[in-house]
């Protein structure tokens, strides 16, 4: 589905990232974690098309990104937020508003079109967001930190949201975090990259074939936790 070969960036005098290769399969969910300023956003942007980058990108074409900030316009209610990347590829109105109201559906905000942002919790916008990312069926999702800004039980009931709209969208994800659980919970791998200039230095495979808010209290889970934990305070 996504290949990275050779990737290398460089930003005037910094080294961002060196020789990244991955190869991404559909369907899978993989999450990328590692140092501050190790290239994790850098890597997930050149992906997107977003950053030039020596070295070779392929991908399909049709992804959507979620960033670290919702980014949602003020002006616009819920519904035509989300109707807004219908809007710029000319789908009919009636076609959006159809959509758009399936779409809140998925992320549990039904009774909200008419709302503004303003007027939404920190993990109703990031629901929001994840909404307008879906409403074009995407290919692959790539989620740059989306769950950074909430408090950690919002951010369990929303991993655990993420992980349903997963299995029943099947679309391929990127995910990068600093948060080891929220990794584990999610992924079907974990790359755990090198301090700058980043470098991919593990790849950890996740067995758990189901997800819930039980999997977090088993030994297992602890266990893949603390080890790639432990890889990341190689280079504390």
């Amino acid at each position: 589905m996504i290949s990275v070969s050779g990737v290398t960036k460089h930003f005037d005098e910094v080294h961002a990232l060196s020789e990244v290769n991955l190869d991404v399969a559909a369907g899978e969910f993989l999450t990328i974690v590692g140092p501050s300023g190790c290239g994790k956003s850098t890597l997930l942007r050149i992906i997107a098309g977003l950053v030039p980058s020596h070295g070779s990108v392929s991908s399909p074409t049709k992804g959507a990104f979620v960033f670290q900030d919702a980014a949602l316009l003020p002006w616009r209610t819920v519904q035509k937020n989300v109707e807004l990347l219908m809007e710029l590829e000319s789908i009919p109105k009636s076609e959006r508003a159809d959509k758009a109201r399936s779409a809140l559906s998925q992320v549990g905000l039904t009774g909200f079109e008419k709302s503004y942002p303003h007027q939404l919790s920190g993990g109703m916008k990031m629901r929001l967001s994840l909404a307008r990312s879906l409403v074009l069926s995407p290919e692959y999702l790539l989620l740059d930190e989306p769950l950074s800004a909430v408090d950690e039980l919002t951010r369990e009931v929303l991993q655990e949201e993420i992980h349903e709209l997963w299995k029943k969208q099947k679309f391929t994800s990127i995910l990068v975090t600093h948060n080891v659980p929220e990794a584990v919970y999610l992924s079907n791998r974990v790359v755990v990259m090198s301090p700058r200039p980043g470098k991919i230095e593990h790849i950890v495979d996740i067995p758990f074939k189901k997800r819930d808010a039980k999997l977090r209290q088993k030994s297992q889970f602890t266990k893949l936790v603390n080890d790639i934990s432990m890889k990341l305070k190689t280079w504390k």
